[in-house]
């Protein structure tokens, strides 16, 4: 009964998704005709090989945030949701990594030098610097939130911080937000997609605000069996 329960959602999810896909978009619309056609693969069997290549190329170039897939697809089978979002969670870091190690080839000194053509030489320095010094919440709050995670990937490896610290930073974020979207379209199903569309926002600040005060404590606890 189960199975066919679950079948008769994934009947329904692929015909919204169809339907979705289906309104004509306008040509200049680009960001919005790449959506549908990312997520129309959660439509066919090739859902969960789109899925890794999504999520690997996403921190690298694609404009297009994994979640569009990982939702479609866990709509359509909610009990593979889990292995949906850790794989999408995994794959997501290695395209981090890829794009870091690529920031990292490049170097800070060729990143000013671009920027001294346009008069933002100082300004460019500057980010690095902020980067380089509030590193851990730049990579935490980039991979939990819609903050773009290629953006601070790239900028990460151009501002030379630790290598080490950006991977398990970035595997600790990225599967608790692939993965709290998961565990939710488990237990919940269809419910999930309202839930992650009202209250994702509010709840990865909550999150931040939580660990922050978790990183003051951890700190002050620090100062006092120092001294």
């Amino acid at each position: 009964m189960e199975q066919n329960q679950e079948k008769g959602m994934s009947d329904q999810t692929s015909d919204e998704q169809r339907a979705t896909s289906d309104v004509k978009v306008a040509w200049w619309h680009w960001h919005r005709r790449l959506y549908n056609w990312v997520l129309h693969w959660a439509d066919t069997r090739y859902g969960m090989a789109a899925l890794i290549i999504l999520a690997l190329t996403e921190p690298i170039c694609v404009p297009i945030p994994a979640d569009v897939l990982v939702i479609g697809l866990c709509l359509g089978k909610p009990k593979r949701s889990l292995r949906y979002g850790l794989t999408c969670a995994l794959f997501s870091v290695m395209g981090g990594t890829i794009a870091f190690s690529l920031g990292l080839a490049i170097g800070p000194e060729r990143v000013v030098e671009f920027f001294n053509y346009i008069g933002l030489a100082a300004k460019a320095q500057l980010a690095l610097e902020l980067y380089a010094k509030y590193d851990f919440w730049a990579i935490s709050i980039s991979a939990l939130t819609p903050v773009p995670y290629m953006l601070f990937s790239w900028l990460g490896g151009m501002a030379q911080v630790s290598l080490l610290k950006f991977v398990i930073i970035s595997i600790v974020f990225r599967t608790m937000r692939f993965g709290s979207e998961a565990l939710l379209f488990y237990f919940l199903g269809e419910k999930a997609k309202r839930l992650i569309e009202k209250y994702f926002n509010i709840a990865t600040i909550v999150v931040i605000i939580l660990l922050a005060v978790v990183v003051y404590a951890i700190k002050l606890l620090g100062r006092l069996f120092a001294g």
